[in-house]
């Protein structure tokens, strides 16, 4: 009995946990079919006859704001610079657990204490750079995006290469496999649970972020989808609220669709690369 009342309260608490984190996602989503009057003067209340717009502001931001521009330009940048991070940083993850000497210690550990750096440290440093070195665009961000992706991912890969044994890439070399086919005919198979924890981290991640590309892109020929939203203002500081929720919503509902399907592999990955070293 007492087990069943403290299942009832679990239940309970955490339905209401759910409800706490799902609840702005669903404001925003019930003011963005309000007008922009509405939406500041009745911010929680349903739409009615008098707020109700029905899908204007979607219509205002994809053709006054140029979203579905700003979405390819976010589409092209997350998926190249996941391909990129996942190839290059498993690659890197292989080579530095297979190769024991102070160098490969050495890239382990500068990949760890990236983790731990303050972005806000290098931003300033790292724009200038950018511009000097010719990586204000969309391909050069992608460049960025695998330096300070590499860290985590490197961490993630080195924890399951490390339960992958040895002997099945002897074995491989043995039959006349070089290291570059050894690695993607027989490591990379292998480690498809971390690849995909990885990369689902790192999508979400430069899907959502905004710091990065407003510091390095010219925005004037370049516009992700949070900077857009940034935009979305007048003269005066006067903001199209209906406009901003719109987007806010096409940006989220991706992202979470994308999570929910794909969250039990973040679980699989994460403790496949928990082992010890």
């Amino acid at each position: 009995m007492k087990n069943k009342t403290s299942g009832i309260f679990a239940t309970i608490f955490f339905t209401l946990i759910s409800i706490l984190f799902v609840s702005p996602i669903l404001i925003v989503l019930m003011n963005s079919f309000k007008k922009k009057a509405f939406i500041s003067l009745e911010p929680f209340k349903l739409p009615n006859e008098k707020s109700y717009v029905g899908l204007e502001n979607y219509l205002t931001s994809i053709s006054k704001y140029d979203f579905i521009k700003a979405v390819g330009w976010t589409v092209f940048i997350t998926v190249l610079s996941v391909i990129v991070i996942l190839v290059c940083c498993s690659m890197c993850a292989w080579y530095i657990t297979r190769v024991q000497n102070k160098i490969t210690k050495l890239i382990y550990l500068l990949c760890v204490f990236s983790m731990v750096i303050p972005f806000q440290m290098v931003m300033f440093t790292l724009s200038g750079t950018a511009d000097t070195l010719g990586l204000n665009t969309p391909w050069g961000l992608i460049i960025v995006y695998l330096g300070f992706g590499a860290g985590l991912a490197v961490f993630m890969f080195c924890g399951f290469v490390k339960s992958i044994p040895i002997e099945i890439e002897e074995a491989a070399m043995i039959d006349g496999c070089n290291p570059i086919r050894t690695f993607f005919s027989v490591v990379l198979p292998i480690m498809k649970p971390t690849y995909i924890s990885v990369g689902i981290l790192e999508a979400m991640w430069i899907w959502n972020d905004f710091l990065l590309p407003y510091l390095i892109l010219d925005i004037k020929k370049y516009k992700t989808i949070s900077i857009i939203i940034q935009y979305m203002k007048g003269s005066y500081g006067r903001v199209d609220m209906g406009a901003i929720m719109a987007c806010l919503i096409m940006a989220v509902i991706p992202v979470i669709v994308f999570y929910l399907s794909c969250q039990k592999y973040i679980i699989k990955g994460v403790a496949a690369g928990a082992v010890k070293g």
